[in-house]
């Protein structure tokens, strides 16, 4: 592994508080609402998904998707793969796709046209970071926890070539 040093950008703190207010927002949103799926982007928003879904309080199934478009680079390689498929139908359901970082739109995109093709009820998005300089088309994001700029950052479930997901913070990384 490459030796990197760590900035933190966003604390531990910072993290769950916006991640209390998410699901406040969240809930409120869905209220009311029953066969609700929040769908997961594997591996990078396990650690958002799963502190999300606690606060937000209400039954709802959990599915994943797994996709990559970052391989071992620091930026996105433009072509979605997906690793893992939905195990159940989200048909007439509301469905919440949860990702951890949207940075060209692009993964955001091709999940939100692949669950549309299995007539959803709803399609809503959540994702704890947006890079809106980094985005290589436009999408529409419901939910953003934070804005930042086109740094490459780790923590809270995001990697560099398999490492620092386990973070409870979000730091930029310095190649040395």
């Amino acid at each position: 592994m490459n030796h990197v040093n760590l900035s933190t950008l966003i604390s531990e703190a910072q993290i769950q508080k916006r991640v209390q207010e998410l699901g406040e927002q969240i809930k409120e949103r869905f209220s009311g609402k029953e066969d609700i799926v929040a769908v997961g982007v594997l591996k990078g928003s396990i650690m958002f998904y799963a502190d999300l879904l606690r606060a937000i309080d209400m039954d709802i199934q959990c599915e994943f998707y797994g996709c990559s478009s970052y391989g071992n680079s620091t930026k996105s390689s433009g072509e979605v793969k997906l690793t893992l498929d939905l195990a159940n139908s989200v048909k007439d359901k509301h469905v919440l796709l949860i990702e951890d970082i949207v940075d060209s739109g692009l993964t955001m995109n091709y999940l939100k046209t692949v669950i549309g093709a299995r007539n959803p009820a709803t399609i809503t998005t959540a994702s704890l970071l947006l890079k809106p300089d980094s985005l290589k088309e436009e999408c529409e994001v419901d939910f953003v926890g934070f804005e930042i700029g086109d740094d490459f950052v780790v923590g809270y479930g995001l990697d560099f070539q398999g490492y620092y997901r386990n973070l409870p913070y979000v730091a930029t990384v310095n190649m040395n």
